[in-house]
């Protein structure tokens, strides 16, 4: 009795054993079956439109990306357009300074040396050609102007002298000679008065100024320096009370004609062989955003810096209306080729993903979205242009991509 129940446990436990290993080898062998199947369970699910975050119904298509069903409330504010063409012009861009135009800066050195009697113009103001500068008590305008009144007298006392000579040779009571030496010197004296008069001309004195002082008998010792152009005074190293010699350095004023103004531009080596001298540029600064400054480039330079791989470009730019000041931050915008017309979308129609790549998002039927992967290149007046991933006349968002995003990823959560 005993080993009758053995043996029949015994059997029960080989049939157990053989089941087990007979659906062991039949999910082994049959596994990818099992594996496709719950994936297209899950894919009719969801292809059903199972409702996600805010109505919006989410799918994960190998072929056409992950795709977005909008409400009709969120779909009226994405705006979906035809992809357009745009003109992206072939352009460089720098940034720099700007600075007076050295060629048209002039430094203001008395002719004379002397000391300096009074200031009129500050660092800044606008100067017109001819005004005073500064003034300077000059010894040698003392000088210059007591030879002149010497002069003046001389040439007084010798002609009285010779009207007197003549008198008397009338009479015969003196000889030609005397009569004849008389008008030599009152000759000699008129050329030394016109010597006198041009040197104190020298000294920016008028004809009236010299009359007066003549007259008077009074020296002038004040030289008035002016500008000897009209402008902007970009330099002041004057003080009242300052010894100056003539010519030595540095000028007490420096004025710069403001009509134009130089960009100092340090662009990449690589860059430098799109630029040439005579190419227009367009040059902005944050004073002014909304206006930009023409000119020209007027230097390039022949040596590249060794710290910064860097080539110094100089550009003339009009300012005629003193706009510009030295030393403001500046970018300029140069031209280097034809526009290149090409697919395009606004900014707002493509969104950056976390990992860099660059999508978009193409409909059909204006409710659902499907995120694309596309490269763009160019960018100008609000545009990206798109270089692939995009064909004429697809349909895409061209506003709320970021917002597509953001939607999408709530939705997979």
């Amino acid at each position: 009795m005993a080993t009758g129940r053995k043996s029949i446990a015994l059997w029960a436990f080989a049939a157990v054993a053989l089941a087990s290993f007979a659906a062991g080898v039949y999910f082994a062998t049959h596994a990818d079956d099992v594996r496709k199947a719950a994936r297209v369970t899950a894919n009719a699910a969801t292809d059903s439109g199972a409702p996600n975050v805010s109505g919006r119904a989410v799918s994960n298509d190998a072929d056409s990306g992950q795709s977005i069903e909008l409400t009709e409330k969120d779909a009226d504010a994405i705006q979906p357009a035809p992809v357009g063409e745009h003109d992206f012009p072939i352009e460089k861009t720098a940034v720099g300074s700007i600075d007076f135009n050295q060629d048209m800066t002039v430094q203001v050195f008395t002719p004379y040396q002397g000391r300096i009697a009074t200031l009129s113009a500050k660092l800044g103001d606008d100067v017109a050609k001819g005004q005073t500068l500064f003034t300077i008590d000059s010894p040698d305008l003392v000088q210059a102007s007591s030879t002149l009144i010497s002069t003046a007298g001389v040439l007084e006392l010798t002609s009285r002298n010779l009207v007197r000579l003549q008198g008397l040779y009338q009479t015969r009571s003196i000889s030609q000679k005397e009569l004849e030496q008389a008008a030599s010197d009152q000759q000699t004296a008129e050329g030394a008065l016109r010597a006198a008069r041009d040197a104190v001309r020298l000294f920016g004195k008028t004809d009236a100024d010299m009359d007066r002082m003549i007259k008077e008998r009074r020296v002038d010792p004040i030289l008035v320096v002016r500008s000897p152009v009209s402008g902007r005074v970009s330099a002041r190293n004057a003080a009242p009370g300052l010894y100056l010699q003539p010519g030595n350095a540095p000028a007490p004023y420096s004025v710069a004609d403001a009509s134009t103004m130089w960009m100092l531009a340090n662009v990449p080596e690589s860059d430098a062989p799109a630029f040439r001298v005579g190419q227009p540029v367009r040059v902005t600064v944050s004073a002014y955003r909304d206006h930009a400054f023409d000119g020209r480039i007027t230097t390039i330079g022949l040596t590249v810096d060794p710290s910064t791989r860097r080539v110094l470009v100089r550009s003339e730019i009009q300012d005629p209306r003193h706009e510009l000041w030295s030393g403001m931050f500046a970018t300029f915008v140069i031209q280097t080729g034809d526009p290149v017309r090409s697919l395009a979308l606004p900014f707002a129609g493509v969104a950056r993903e976390g990992d860099g790549t660059m999508v978009v998002w193409v409909t059909t039927d204006g409710r659902r979205f499907t995120k694309r992967t596309v490269k763009i290149g160019l960018q100008n007046d609000g545009y990206h242009q798109i270089l692939e991933g995009l064909q004429p006349g697809e349909v895409v968002a061209t506003d709320g991509a970021l917002f597509l995003n953001n939607a999408l990823a709530i939705a997979n959560k």
